[in-house]
């Protein structure tokens, strides 16, 4: 897994040369758990916690209005939950690649001006687990080597994003992503997936251009 990483962080130094932009997201992670125990049963007291969004990345354009990024992430994946006998939450945060297609659907007279762009996006991130505690009354437990959570977690998703000007340098935006995660790897009977609405903020600098 360190390997991967490392590759990537050479990937991504070597990609800046021959991109067109720079890209900072943050923002916030409104996440549902759906958990399963070994006899099938969900967990109907969980509640949808909320948690940070961090994403750096690189971006460059394709043809028909299409670019492609790809981007090193950090993302809490959060939950509570209580019972008339326990109350508990669970923090988590997550180290993943993003890989994601961006779509323009303004007509060309508009982006003709060059200030405003809106995009329809699709994506597929692979993210493994870094940290995470479970509260039960005040008593921690590392979820890090729980297998439910373990292993490599695919995670697609759908949204938009607008993309405003501010200088010959850069844009701001402001996105939305749904995403729905998918764990292959747990092969005990107990089963983790989440939901997760996320709202983004992003910083872009323009570079080689033309």
């Amino acid at each position: 897994m360190k390997k991967n990483y490392l590759l990537f962080i050479i990937l991504f130094v070597s990609y800046q040369v021959f991109s067109q932009e720079i890209f900072f997201n943050t923002g916030k992670n409104f996440t549902k758990y759906d958990y399963k125990d070994s006899s099938g049963q969900s967990n109907f007291y969980l509640q949808s916690g909320v948690g940070s969004f961090f994403e750096l990345g690189i971006s460059k354009p394709l043809k028909n209005k299409t670019f492609y990024a790809i981007g090193l992430s950090l993302d809490d994946y959060n939950a509570i939950g209580s019972n008339s006998v326990i109350s508990y939450r669970w923090d988590t945060k997550y180290l993943g690649i993003n890989s994601e297609l961006n779509y323009s659907i303004l007509p060309s007279t508009i982006l003709l001006n060059k200030n405003f762009n809106f995009f329809i996006k699709i994506g597929l991130k692979g993210a493994t687990i870094i940290y995470g505690k479970q509260e039960i009354d005040g008593v921690y437990y590392d979820l890090v080597k729980h297998k439910e959570f373990s292993g490599i977690v695919l995670v697609p998703h759908i949204g938009f994003q607008a993309k405003y000007s501010i200088s010959s340098f850069g844009f701001l935006s402001i996105g939305y992503n749904f995403s729905k995660s998918l764990n292959n790897s747990n092969v005990n009977g107990e089963k983790l997936s989440f939901d997760t609405n996320q709202i983004q903020l992003g910083i872009h600098f323009t570079i080689n251009k033309n």
